[in-house]
């Protein structure tokens, strides 16, 4: 197995370059219907995280097979082993940036299950720490893993691989949905990772005035798919946003944050085109939002057995919209959106329907202003929701399952 060098590039230059050699270990094959050998490239890119300065990982390899259902030592798993493991600063993957962690010869075939293995942290050593966080302003504190990720993070996503061509697979791993604060201040992981392959993918662009690391999220019926952060002049790349065989659009929602003290910006129906980008705005025409104050919801959820994810949810003009996601404490059940500054704008959303010529018009929801569905979702599924209204003030609203 050859040694490995990291390489960040855009995910719009699909054939990559400077791509980590690696040798497949293990055998095993997909549902080879026609025959042949395709190779299978995995990459990996980020959504953003909230509240942290940088979010590290090491990947040990990635492992793939046939049957969604097949466990860990089963037979038929092929690898692809990551020599020496990687360690990676999630947050250096956003606005379609991605790191390619390898490739490898597969029988041409469906697939059905991925897994990506990270290296557990060990005591005692005075290397860097395999898995660890920078909360913003704060120092590198141990990410611990839970045993399951030692095993793999288990993704079933089906993807086929052609006899004689390249498919190129990205794990999107969510830093901020899979980070977890625990009330004695230290801090879990707990892996929400997708897997895309670009071949159905496409990108969507834009600028937003005066609104440097803004969040920025591509959603379907209020899921968010694909998520990233503006950089320093507003530019943002929402890439590989999956076209899906039922929905060929997604919503963008563009949520500036207290720093810039600007409010929520939403196009909706984006047309998402394979091998494609979609232009929502520019530097001749950036979207322009209204100003706003910001306010913070916290409380508890019980039991905090549940380990519930959190999402502040918007109804506006008849559409339902993420606004921002936490989880809470596994220990306490305490969660805040977000942890490190008031999260939801007051000022009443903005709103349009995307259209070729710019700028897209967006005009105002008046009813929509400060008020929010909070939404915990449990380990086991379950789901119960608050309505909060911080138009006053911060609200403190505790959940129960």
């Amino acid at each position: 197995m050859l040694n490995l060098s990291h390489t960040s590039t855009p995910l719009r230059i699909l054939a990559l370059s400077g791509a980590l050699a690696l040798a497949a270990c293990g055998g095993g094959g997909g549902d080879d219907s026609g025959g042949g050998q395709g190779t299978l490239q995995v990459s990996m890119t980020d959504a953003p995280a909230c509240g942290y300065d940088h979010v590290f990982v090491t990947v040990n390899k990635v492992r793939v097979h046939s049957n969604a259902n097949a466990e860990p030592g089963a037979g038929g798993w092929v690898d692809i082993d990551v020599v020496p493991a990687r360690r990676i600063d999630l947050l250096s993957l956003t606005n379609g940036v991605l790191t390619t962690l390898g490739q490898t010869v597969l029988s041409a075939g469906n697939y059905q299950q991925v897994r990506l293995v990270l290296d557990a942290n060990r005591g005692g050593g005075s290397g860097a720490l395999a898995n660890s966080v920078v909360p913003t302003g704060g120092t590198e504190q141990p990410l611990d893993t839970p045993s399951a990720v030692q095993s793999g993070i288990k993704i079933n996503r089906s993807f086929s691989v052609a006899s004689g061509t390249l498919t190129d697979l990205v794990l999107d791993f969510d830093a901020c949905k899979s980070v977890v604060t625990r009330g004695n201040g230290t801090y879990g992981l707990k892996p929400v990772v997708t897997a895309i392959p670009t071949v159905v993918s496409g990108a969507v662009t834009g600028v937003v005035a005066s609104a440097p690391g803004a969040r920025v999220y591509a959603e379907r019926n209020g899921v968010v798919v694909k998520a990233t952060v503006a950089d320093a002049n507003g530019n943002f790349t929402l890439s590989p946003i999956e076209q899906s065989s039922t929905a060929g659009t997604v919503d963008v929602v563009v949520v500036p944050g207290a720093a810039n003290g600007r409010g929520t910006g939403i196009v909706r129906s984006v047309p998402v085109v394979a091998r494609s980008s979609t232009v929502i705005s520019n530097s001749a025409s950036p979207m322009s939002l209204p100003t706003s104050t910001y306010r913070r919801v916290s409380g508890t959820v019980s039991p905090a057995s549940a380990e519930a994810t959190l999402r502040a949810l918007q109804l506006v003009n008849g559409g339902t919209f993420e606004i921002a996601a936490t989880a809470a404490a596994t220990d306490t059940g305490a969660y805040s959106l977000y942890a490190t500054e008031p999260a939801l704008p007051v000022a009443a959303p903005v709103i349009g329907t995307y259209q070729a010529t710019l700028p897209i018009p967006l005009q105002p929801d008046g009813a929509a202003g400060g008020k929010y569905s909070v939404q915990a979702t449990s380990n086991s599924g379950a789901v119960v929701t608050q309505q909060v209204d911080v138009n006053t003030a911060d609200v403190i609203q505790n959940l129960s399952f």
